[in-house]
């Protein structure tokens, strides 16, 4: 592997694009010398070189996202400019790349819900619900506000039965895969305003906080991209699910690109997952890292590794590193597993196993997870919190990439009750050919069987409830 060292930051500001422009091309030539493979669009907006592998590191780029601004002129940005999201899908699905992706999504879809395991099987009994509920009113009352301001159409839309399978239907791309519920751009102000009520009402507030960033930065994205129709902070669709209630199952959902947020309330429990959250770019002169709390605790863990750990935490030592089975990167999802359509994914456990981390380098794990289940309210995400901690003992902690911070990187946490990645991606709107920083993707699952709440779901009629 090569010699590591730590270029500039990667949100440093700079009159770097000549350097830019050559280092892409220096890295698509360097590539294409090593793999044999040239560095070519698989349909316009995905390249070849987001998954060949290469021999050599893939160091951050020197300079900040401004950098890596496509041109106006710039063919995937003029033939779509003007259009709006229905016409910008019609135009994207007829590329056969994404053709064979929906189909394969669409198959996945079919399949009846099972659930995340690490070999297949669902281990039974990992999830519960409290002795003595102490509900928590504001979701349900925001629900009934938004209920009572929509009309019967709109009632009939947005309204779903509790474990309908159209919940599973949520996707992360700006083209449209499925049409399931409400498209908040379409609504009147004051009611898209109601259904991000329910939102606010449901989620903590650093959690709704990092939600709202996250479509705020899809409409900085659209505007620098100069597709504000396409990509906004309302092109989002919203529906709820069962009926409102302080105990009985029900629940909501958001989705669009770069966001997918599952909520369910049941007997006093909340579950929020799965989730997919993202950004491109996921910092701007404005706003902070989307996630730098969490890759910060992340880095802090990788360096702290010695060389037995990190022996075994480094699954592969770069986002691209050749020795991956092929098949292991895909040209949109990347490293990721768990996000759209891998509801019953079976992902085999990776990484070193958190007893072999020492008591601060567990806590800088704990504080990972903690991050990424940082929608919950306080007293509903201790209670989680609680439950991965019964199962440390059975908990995995992978890493792809350098330690020390001059490499993107792909992390996974993995217990029997969460599983969380967090993976920076090459440009799809933004220029860089390979992974960076200000583009990332991250994901939350509860494994065997509780996305949706399904399994808490099935705890609540077993009580006769």
């Amino acid at each position: 592997m090569s010699q590591h060292h730590t270029p500039a930051g990667p949100y440093d500001r700079g009159d770097r694009a000549d350097q830019a422009d050559r280092t892409d091309q220096a890295d698509s030539a360097g590539q294409a010398e090593e793999t044999g493979q040239a560095d070519e669009d698989i349909d316009g907006f995905f390249s070849t070189a987001r998954v060949a592998p290469r021999r050599q590191a893939v160091e951050l780029p020197a300079d900040d996202y401004t950098r890596h601004l496509l041109d106006p002129d710039d063919p995937r940005l003029a033939a779509a400019r003007g259009m709006d999201y229905e016409e910008f899908t019609r135009d994207r699905l007829r590329a056969p790349f994404l053709r064979d992706l929906l189909a394969t999504w669409r198959s996945h879809y079919d399949q009846p819900f099972t659930g995340i395991t690490r070999d297949g099987a669902i281990r039974e009994g990992l999830y519960d619900l409290p002795a003595h509920p102490d509900p928590d009113p504001a979701p349900q009352r925001a629900a009934e506000r938004l209920l009572a301001a929509l009309d019967d159409r709109e009632r009939r839309t947005v309204c779903h039965p509790v474990t309908a399978h159209e919940w599973r239907a949520w996707s992360n791309p700006e083209f449209v895969v499925h049409r399931v519920g409400l498209r908040l751009e379409e609504l009147a102000p004051e009611k898209a305003e109601s259904a991000l009520g329910v939102v606010r009402a449901s989620l903590s507030p650093e959690g709704h906080e990092r939600v709202t960033a996250a479509m705020a930065l899809n409409g900085v994205l659209g505007d620098l991209v100069g597709l504000p129709a396409v990509m906004n902070d309302r092109s989002y669709w919203f529906s709820l699910f069962g009926e409102p209630d302080p105990l009985a199952p029900w629940g909501w959902q958001l989705f669009g690109h770069h966001v997918a947020v599952n909520f369910l309330s049941v007997g006093g429990r909340h579950v929020i997952a799965p989730v997919f959250l993202g950004a491109e770019p996921a910092v701007t002169e404005e706003r902070p890292p989307l996630f730098a709390a969490r890759e910060e605790a992340a880095l802090e863990l990788a360096t702290s590794l010695d060389t037995r750990q990190r022996s075994a935490a480094v699954v592969y030592a770069s986002v691209l590193d050749p020795a991956m089975p092929e098949g292991r990167l895909h040209p949109a999802d990347e490293r990721h597993v768990a996000g759209a359509f891998q509801d019953n994914r079976v992902i085999p456990r990776e990484g070193i196993r958190a007893t072999g981390l020492t008591t601060r380098q567990r806590a800088l794990l704990r504080t990972v997870v903690a991050d990424s289940v940082l929608l919950l309210k306080a007293a509903q995400r201790e209670a989680l919190l609680d439950l991965y901690d019964a199962h440390t003992d059975d908990t995995w902690f992978a890493w792809y990439g350098a330690t020390d911070g001059s490499q993107p990187f792909y992390l996974r946490v993995d217990s029997p009750v969460i599983l969380t990645e967090l993976d920076h991606h090459a440009g799809v709107w933004l220029g860089n050919r390979l992974p960076a920083r200000f583009h990332v993707h991250t994901t939350l699952r509860h494994p065997n069987g509780n996305d949706y709440g399904r399994a808490l779901i099935a705890r609540w009629h077993e009580r006769g409830a």
